[in-house]
């Protein structure tokens, strides 16, 4: 009697056991290694190669070159992160570089903004860009997301504050704790979304009412996922820790107690990273830039260290810090506050009249800040004519280190910042403009010189580090930017690829043009955003073949790590060990995280304070050219607002991106970057972010 198979010999059953043993192995298997793991007997053998033509044939697998099998749909993937948008639709940003994806609003419904997926390329959109579908999820984002509870028709939902999740949470009546509609609360995800079924989640935290003094700040830490609680390691270590600096960590240091050391910073400043002092000696100005020794306390791989490097950085908000290590630290042990001793790094150089810098050294060493000063009792001594000695040795090195500034090409943008003044409630009183001074470029050119300093002594010893890169403008822009100035009669010198001096140079011959402001302003947008890279490519902006982080470690992690590698090399050891690629994404991502967080929450109490202006007239300067409309920034307020295409009057608008400007087809109207326009406030969206004008 002939042997039974207890395979089905129709293709179906044992073709969908040969795409099930090639999932399971998760790599290409040869058709003798496939039959091996599914057990196929020698009887079977003619209905196990009928099953795999049958799947070539469908095109669910097929062979390479080397005879094996391959699951079709796992081929040509693309793996990345998804970006959410508002509207619905979302995009992949590719782990390994290159165009985003567009996923259309019915394959976002499955994933949620953060999620990791395996994506496979279907075409392109409508607007020509490489489109697709999600094969795979790979991750998932955090499971908790914060929002605001709402209650429609007895069913309750979370409506998330980050628009960038387009989906509605549903919480269970079970699992709404005591939370009302109305509050702002975090919920954590019980189920994920599909493509047909929302995401579900519990009630995990009630934060309040979204008018409660400091929600704003609240929902960002937890929207951008910022860590803002120490670990309970971390906080045992720093308590642990002495008050003062003790005699005998003075022990190897030299002592600089005696030096003149200030400190020079904003009014709200805390925590002081840097201080400085400045002596003439004949022809030389020697600069001591002291920086708080942070890797004495904070040692590699400890919990005050993984606390730290999880942070990134110190997340600044209005009114309130996300300190980067705790209080003990950033505020006492480490901060240069005056009238205490302190332990430092310093960087010493002496700068001839050129101001290059003839030597430097860096040694641990003790020091005492003689003032806690800021920018605008430095700023009104200086412009007196009557600054003590001390910060007139200053000034005058800043004007010999600012020379050599410009003659070395780097850029110099002239921008405003500004600062909120703030009522009893916590909400906006005014906005007010913040001029740069002298006070600060002192600072900032000691800075400057002490992180090159930094980055060509690890450079020189070929050490790994985090080197701080602002790599060449892409060639496109530069290209854009070119056609632009064209327009305008103006050239940008230097070949395909520019050099920092060749935008220095126009600058300088378009500072008292009237368009001043626009043509500044694309020509920001033409270069690249710094990043944090164990690869150097020199640094374009500021014309610095090497260029590091070394002057607020209390603040920013790459910072220590410079610090790490610095002593190490004065040791003549090597700081090793770590993934410096890593640590550079890493470091990369929480910079962006922190702005992202900061801007948002600026963003809010910008709305809130603007709802009381709603129907108010404002003049105002174009910011932004979009194809959906214009951004406008108002006079004396600097708040942003969209004035939608709609709103423009009954043409066709075209945008033109390379002249950043919108042009009716019907009215030749144009409206173009730095134009002026005077509007009316119509509404404003707090929730969103959301302010809108009309044309006056």
């Amino acid at each position: 009697m002939a042997r039974r198979s207890k395979f089905k010999v129709g293709t179906s059953d044992l073709g969908r056991d040969i795409l099930h043993a090639l999932e399971l192995a998760g790599a290409p298997l040869t058709p003798r290694e496939i039959a091996k793991r599914l057990r196929v007997p020698k009887i079977d053998k003619r209905a196990f190669g009928m099953a795999l033509a049958a799947l070539e044939r469908e095109g669910a697998v097929v062979q390479n070159r080397a005879g094996s099998i391959l699951v079709a749909r796992r081929i040509a993937l693309v793996s990345g992160r998804i970006e959410g948008h508002r509207d619905g639709h979302g995009f992949l940003v590719p782990d390994e570089g290159g165009p985003q994806v567009f996923l259309p609003p019915a394959e976002m419904r499955q994933v949620l903004h953060g999620d990791r997926a395996a994506v496979r390329a279907t075409g392109r959109d409508p607007r020509g860009r490489p489109a697709g579908e999600i094969v795979e999820v790979l991750a998932r984002r955090s499971p908790r997301i914060v929002g605001r509870l709402h209650s429609e028709h007895g069913v309750l939902f979370l409506v998330p504050e980050d628009r960038r999740i387009a989906q509605d949470i549903l919480v269970p009546p079970a699992e709404a704790a005591r939370a009302k509609p109305g509050q702002v609360v975090t919920v954590e995800l019980v189920a994920q979304p599909s493509k047909h079924a929302q995401p579900v989640g519990r009630v995990a935290e009630v934060l309040g009412s979204y008018a409660d003094p400091g929600m704003e700040i609240e929902i960002a830490l937890r929207k951008f996922d910022l860590p803002h609680e120490f670990s309970t390691k971390a906080l045992a270590a720093a308590d642990v820790l002495p008050d003062a600096v003790g005699a005998r960590e003075l022990a190897g240091r030299r002592d600089l107690r005696e030096l003149r050391f200030v400190t020079i910073d904003g009014e709200t400043a805390r925590d002081f990273d840097d201080a400085v002092v400045c002596r003439r000696e004949g022809k030389i100005r020697r600069l001591w830039v002291a920086i708080a020794d942070v890797s004495h306390y904070v040692r590699h791989g400890d919990a005050l260290d993984l606390d730290a490097r999880g942070r990134g950085t110190s997340v600044y908000f209005p009114r309130r810090v996300i300190p980067m290590l705790p209080e003990k630290l950033s505020n006492g042990l480490c901060s240069l506050n005056p009238g205490v001793e302190r332990l430092a790094m310093v960087c010493e150089m002496a700068i001839t009249p050129k101001g290059d810098v003839a030597a430097y050294e860096f040694y641990p060493a003790a020091i005492r800040s003689h003032a806690r000063l800021t920018y605008s009792e430095v700023w009104a001594k200086l412009s007196s004519g009557r600054a003590p000695e001390h910060l007139a040795a200053l000034h005058e090195l800043f004007k010999i280190l600012a020379g050599a500034r410009g003659r070395r090409g780097a850029i110099d943008f002239e921008t405003v910042e500004t600062r909120m003044v703030f009522d009893a409630r916590g909400k906006i009183e005014k906005i007010l403009a913040e001029p740069r001074n002298d006070a600060h470029r002192v600072i900032e050119e000691c800075m400057l010189a002490a992180n090159v300093c930094a980055g060509n002594f690890l450079t020189e010893r070929s050490h790994p580090v985090l080197y701080r890169v602002h790599d060449v403008p892409a060639a496109d822009r530069v290209a854009a930017l070119r056609e632009f100035l064209a327009e305008l009669g103006l050239q940008l010198p230097g070949g395909e690829i520019p050099r920092p001096g060749d935008y220095a140079q126009l600058l300088e011959r378009i500072r008292k043009r009237p368009d001043f402001a626009l043509l500044q302003t694309i020509l920001l947008r033409s270069l690249k955003q710094a990043i944090y890279s164990p690869d150097n490519a020199g640094h374009f902006g500021l014309a610095f073949d090497a260029y590091v982080h070394f002057t607020s470690p209390i603040r920013r992690y790459p910072d220590l790590l410079v610090h790490r590698a610095i002593k190490a090399a004065l040791a003549g050891r090597r700081y090793d060990g770590l993934d410096w690629s890593a640590l550079g994404l890493h470091c990369s991502e929480t910079e962006r995280r922190a702005d992202d967080a900061s801007r948002d929450v600026e963003n809010w109490l910008k709305c809130y304070y603007m709802r009381d202006h709603a129907g108010k007239t404002f003049s105002g300067t174009i910011t932004g050219v979009t194809a959906f409309g214009l951004f406008v920034t108002l006079d004396d307020y600097f708040v942003d607002g969209l004035v939608h295409i709609s709103e423009l009057g009954r043409d066709y608008f075209q945008f033109d991106a390379a002249r950043h400007l919108l042009m009716g087809e019907r009215t030749r109207k144009r409206y173009r970057l730095a134009d002026r326009m005077k509007v009316k406030l119509v509404r404003v969206d707090v929730e969103q972010r959301k302010i809108d004008l009309v044309p006056v």
